[in-house]
């Protein structure tokens, strides 16, 4: 009678933790011709990557969660506090235009005197499970508090280390406009946000505001929050300024869909793209280093910023293993690879900036 009862009271605990809305599920209205979308779920796009609607794997789900949650890699995680340096962003001139990443895919971006905030997570997990996925520490540079009024927020997809609720929650008014690929804005409007601040698009998408074209552009990826997949869209950002040409590149395997992106849009400034996180399980939707480099190449990338590390451990790799292998991938390429500390200012209109291998400080 006990064990029943003790089950009975987890069930209900469980049931009632479920509610809390950061496990909403999203409520998406698609167009039945829509893009890559049938059967209830978004695809993988077949002309720019094999037709797939979630990582290529050969364990079983299960054992990939326990491994993501639970599994121990050796120097998977940094013995000591990560180096960071923390900008003032209230204090940044409005007239120059900046990019700051804050580790792992969360990024500030200063243009045309316009302020942008990506997937900001601030919380000290990112993961479904409370106290589980941790930041690593130093790492944790900003909070909503240290963040300015933002005129748009950019949001790539669903996932818990892209899309925190309590950071959005946390920033809330600061959030003049919030801009997402389809069904990611329904996250929005059941946490309260006024849907007239919230604008979705599929692929090839742009929003054309005063002093920014934005454009919603293609990833090979996946959605989900909890068990279900695939719900909402996935993708990458183009912000197109009269100066500046900045491509966002979320989460993504390599595929032609970069190609094709550089065609649309023409040469980008600047390639901010993934480079962590990777494995032979899901090899179709993260990047090696060296595809990373590949996808600069491909978006003919004056710059590349790999992202998508240093914060979270996600994959079984070390955590020095992204930032060394993409400066060997890229010593030979003809664009820059920027490689700041989290917290320190890229400053676009200074070419000559240069950046120290900061990861090798450390033990």
């Amino acid at each position: 009678m006990i064990v029943i009862l003790i089950i009975a009271i987890l069930v209900v605990a469980v049931a009632l933790w479920l509610r809390h809305p950061q496990y909403a599920a999203p409520d998406v209205s698609v167009a039945p011709d829509t893009p890559n979308y049938r059967n209830g779920q978004f695809y993988n796009d077949p002309q720019y990557a094999p037709l797939t609607a979630s990582p290529t794997r050969s364990t079983s789900t299960w054992a990939l969660w326990y491994q993501f949650l639970f599994g121990k890699d050796p120097d998977s995680i940094p013995a000591r506090a990560l180096p960071s340096q923390k900008t003032d962003l209230h204090r940044l001139d409005p007239a120059r235009d900046v990019l700051i990443w804050m580790g792992h895919s969360s990024y500030f971006l200063q243009l045309n005197g316009l302020r942008f905030l990506v997937d900001p997570v601030f919380s000290p997990g990112a993961s479904p499970v409370p106290g589980t996925n941790r930041a690593f520490a130093g790492a944790s540079v900003y909070q909503a508090a240290d963040i300015p009024p933002v005129d748009y927020l950019l949001i790539t997809h669903d996932h818990w280390d892209h899309l925190d609720y309590p950071s959005v929650k946390a920033l809330g008014d600061k959030i003049r406009h919030i801009i997402a690929p389809t069904g990611v804005g329904s996250y929005f409007k059941k946490w309260g946000f006024d849907p007239a601040r919230i604008s979705e698009g599929n692929w090839f998408s742009r929003l054309s505001r005063p002093g920014v074209d934005i454009h919603i552009l293609p990833t090979r990826h996946f959605s989900g929050r909890l068990l279900e997949r695939n719900q909402t869209l996935w993708g990458s950002f183009a912000l197109i300024t009269p100066s500046r040409r900045i491509y966002l590149g979320g989460d993504s395997g390599y595929g032609r869909h970069f190609a094709a992106i550089r065609r649309y849009l023409g040469p980008v400034d600047v390639a901010i793209l993934e480079c962590g996180q990777y494995d032979s399980n899901w090899a179709s939707i993260h990047m090696t280093p060296e595809q990373t480099t590949m996808a600069a190449d491909d978006l003919a990338a004056g710059a590349l910023l790999p992202g998508h590390n240093s914060k979270f451990k996600l994959a079984h790799h070390t955590w020095r293993d992204p930032l060394e292998r993409i400066t060997t991938a890229s010593s030979a390429k003809p664009w820059r690879l920027l490689t700041p500390q989290m917290g320190q200012p890229v400053w676009l209109d200074d070419p000559s900036q240069t950046f120290s291998p900061w990861w090798r400080t450390l033990p």
